[in-house]
């Protein structure tokens, strides 16, 4: 996400702050169902791209992970800061398209919920890459898969991003990211956690 694309997100915060509880109670619904394939609390730290309010970033403690949070929307952290169960989150102001500023193989696993689709091919490839280097054991892309809601088309197609080419490329587009000459991944296994969502499992190189 650029810097039209922060302040975009600055102006809405507190809209989504409003969803703030649904959104947790549907990460649960998620995690749970995926489980079966992945089970999060096997990992002792995951870094939340992109975390908006900290909904995922609440769920992920409330398991006993240690997780940090980066947006590069400071008022989407201010509402995450601002909830109750979030006050014990670090929470960094910071994008991924920039290189983070964490050690390779910080943590255990990254995860970007709904980032993905919202940029440019470019830069996803930067995020993939960003994401591969930080993370020991797995990247996931949680996202839309190619099962279109008219509502969503209709969304996406107002904000002008690139939705409809993700839905279509995006396990090839991870399968082929390079970054210096090297694949960013060894593996990736899509996974449907929902109608119209998927998990995208990449294993870092």
């Amino acid at each position: 996400m650029g810097k039209k694309g922060a302040l975009l997100f600055d102006s809405i915060a507190p809209i989504y702050g409003l969803f703030f509880k649904l959104q947790k109670k549907r990460y649960h619904a998620v995690i749970a169902r995926a489980s079966t394939v992945l089970d999060l609390t096997q990992y002792a730290t995951v870094l939340d791209v992109g975390c908006g309010t900290g909904a995922l970033c609440a769920v992920l403690h409330e398991k006993g992970i240690a997780v940090t949070g980066i947006d590069p929307a400071q008022e989407m952290l201010r509402v995450a800061r601002r909830q109750p169960e979030n006050q014990r989150i670090p929470f960094i102001v910071a994008s991924v398209l920039e290189p983070l500023p964490f050690a390779d193989k910080s943590f255990d696993v990254s995860i970007a919920s709904y980032v993905a689709h919202g940029l440019q091919k470019h830069e996803r490839e930067q995020m993939y890459a960003e994401m591969s280097r930080l993370s020991k054991s797995k990247v996931i892309i949680y996202d839309y898969n190619q099962k279109r809601a008219w509502l969503t088309s209709f969304i996406e197609w107002l904000e002008r991003g690139d939705y409809f080419r993700f839905i279509k490329v995006a396990k090839k587009e991870m399968e082929d990211c390079s970054r210096e000459l090297e694949a960013c991944f060894s593996e990736v296994t899509m996974v449907d956690v929902d109608t119209k969502a998927a998990w995208y499992l990449c294993t870092p190189r």
